[in-house]
């Protein structure tokens, strides 16, 4: 299979991520709200415990869309969407050392952690949106660290919000391809 026909499947079969960003940006706000409204140490058990639940409330989420959440056994870029998922736990290692350090540093460390999992996105996918993503996430969460107010949950707000942004920008990517390839097919 070349890489275009794989990449072209795996955003079909998730429409480019789409889910995927949706069901972690509510995570993301979730633990914001928590951070908000409850106390730091909660708010990041909820981001590091419901990230353990992104892949299947995605698989769950693309199904209900009617996507099959699952590529040929002949696509080798299945294998790079679970490598690159584990960078994230991984990730969060430092982000854990961070916030020994400062405690405001937590969502600013996972921000940058989540921000540069999303590089290889752009292979994955085939979508140059993954790097403007990347850049966003590692930006601000680098700014948010060194120069913004002491506020705790500040980068998990912003984060919850770009990736639903994120994810309806690739959902509108994919269907508008989609309907170009369709559209030669039905006029032939």
């Amino acid at each position: 299979m070349h890489i275009e026909d794989a990449q072209r499947e795996m955003r079909s079969a998730f429409l480019g991520g789409f889910a995927g960003q949706t069901v972690a940006g509510l995570i993301w706000l979730a633990a914001a709200a928590v951070g908000t409204f409850h106390t730091p140490g909660t708010a990041m058990a909820v981001l590091f415990v419901g990230s353990m639940g992104i892949f299947p409330l995605t698989q769950a989420a693309v199904r209900l869309v009617g996507r099959p959440g699952t590529v040929s056994p002949a696509n080798g870029l299945w294998h790079l969407g679970a490598q690159t998922a584990f960078t994230v736990p991984i990730g969060f290692l430092l982000v854990g050392a961070a916030t020994l350090f400062q405690q405001t540093w937590f969502f600013p460390a996972a921000m940058i952690v989540v921000g540069a999992h999303y590089l290889p996105f752009v292979t994955l996918y085939g979508m140059r949106m993954y790097a403007l993503l990347a850049a966003v996430l590692v930006v601000a969460g680098a700014a948010l660290a060194l120069y913004g107010p002491p506020v705790f949950a500040l980068g998990a707000w912003l984060t919850g919000a770009v990736l639903i942004a994120a994810g309806a920008a690739a959902r509108a990517i994919v269907l508008r391809e989609e309907r170009s390839a369709a559209a030669p097919a039905r006029s032939a």
